[in-house]
C-alpha cells in the first residue's frame, strides 16, 4: 500500500508504525509530511521512510492520504496542500470535529474518509469508527478497512454525527482512563506499595476487568455487584466515589468532549 501521511505527531507515527509492522506496507511505500525537522529525522531513522517539510511528493496519487494533523492546524495545510492533490485521490482524515464536506470544499477533492481512531492504535488495540462520501469507491473502502485494521477494530457508519461522539467516548476515553490509572496508582502508594509495585498490581487490574467484560458480554453492572460483597472493602470504595460523583464527573467528561468535537467542526 502507497500511504502518504501529512502530519508526523503521536498518530502519525502510529499509523506508520503499524502500517509497516503488520506488513500492508513496505516503507519505501510511506511518505510522512511533517513540519519540524527533529520529528521528521526521527521518523526517517526509526521507520526508514520518507518524510519531508513539502507537499510536492503528494502529486502522484497514493493509496491513501492520511491527514493527520490538528484540526486548527487544517486550514494552512489545505492552501498548501490542494494543489498537489490527485483528482481521485482518496483521502483518510483524522481530524477531531472536521466534516467531510469541508475538507472536500477545502482540499477541491471528495473521496474523502473521515475516521475516529484512538492511540491505542500504537499497540494496534484502537476502535476506529469510519465514514465516507458517495465518491469513494468499493475498492477504496476496501482499501480504508485493511489500514484501520492495522490499528485495531474498525466499524463503519452512513451518519457522520457518530463521528461526534465517538470522539468524546473513544478517541478522548483512553485520556480518561489513564487519569484512573493514575489516581489508583496513587491510592496503592499512599497505602504502603512501592510505585512499581503498585503500576504493576493496577495495569493487570484494569486489563482484567476489561477483558471479563469482554469475555463474558455482560453489563460491567453486574460484575460490579459481583465484586461488591456485601459489608465489604469495595462497598465502602464505591460510596467514596459516589459521595465524590465521580460516575456524574466522567458522564460530563464525554458530554464536554462531544460538545468540544461538535465545535472544532464549526
Amino acid at each position: 500500500m502507497r500511504l502518504t501521511v501529512i502530519g508526523g505527531g503521536f498518530m502519525g507515527e502510529a499509523i506508520v508504525d503499524q502500517a509497516i509492522t503488520r506488513g500492508i506496507a513496505q516503507p519505501d511505500e510511506v511518505h510522512v509530511c511533517e513540519i519540524h525537522a527533529a520529528r521528521r529525522e526521527y521518523l526517517a531513522s526509526r521507520y526508514k521512510v520518507t518524510a519531508s517539510d513539502g507537499y510536492h511528493p503528494v502529486h502522484e496519487r497514493v493509496d491513501a492520504l492520511v491527514l493527520a494533523v490538528k484540526p486548527q492546524d487544517f486550514p494552512a495545510v489545505a492552501a498548501r496542500l490542494r494543489h498537489h492533490i490527485a483528482p481521485e485521490q482518496l483521502i483518510v482524515s483524522i481530524m477531531a470535529g472536521v466534516r467531510m464536506q469541508h475538507i472536500g470544499d477545502a482540499l477541491l477533492r471528495h473521496h474523502v474518509v473521515r475516521v475516529m481512531p484512538n492511540l491505542a492504535a500504537v499497540v494496534g488495540e484502537a476502535f476506529s469508527i469510519w465514514t465516507a462520501t458517495e465518491e469513494v469507491t468499493d475498492e477504496q473502502r476496501e482499501t480504508v478497512r485493511r489500514l484501520l485494521q492495522t490499528w485495531g477494530r474498525e466499524m463503519y457508519t452512513t451518519d457522520e454525527k457518530l463521528l461526534d461522539i465517538a470522539t468524546a467516548v473513544s478517541g478522548s476515553g483512553p485520556g480518561y482512563v489513564m487519569l484512573l490509572l493514575e489516581a489508583l496508582i496513587d491510592g496503592a502508594v499512599h497505602i504502603g506499595l512501592r510505585r512499581d509495585v503498585a503500576t504493576d498490581m493496577v495495569v493487570q487490574t484494569v486489563l482484567g476487568a476489561t477483558r471479563w467484560v469482554q469475555a463474558t458480554g455482560r453489563h460491567p453492572a453486574e460484575l460490579r455487584g459481583q465484586v461488591a460483597s456485601a459489608g465489604g472493602t469495595t462497598v465502602e470504595g464505591l460510596l467514596a466515589l459516589e459521595r465524590r460523583a465521580v460516575r456524574a464527573a466522567i458522564i460530563e467528561a464525554v458530554i464536554a468532549g462531544y460538545e468540544k468535537s461538535r465545535a472544532l467542526g464549526g
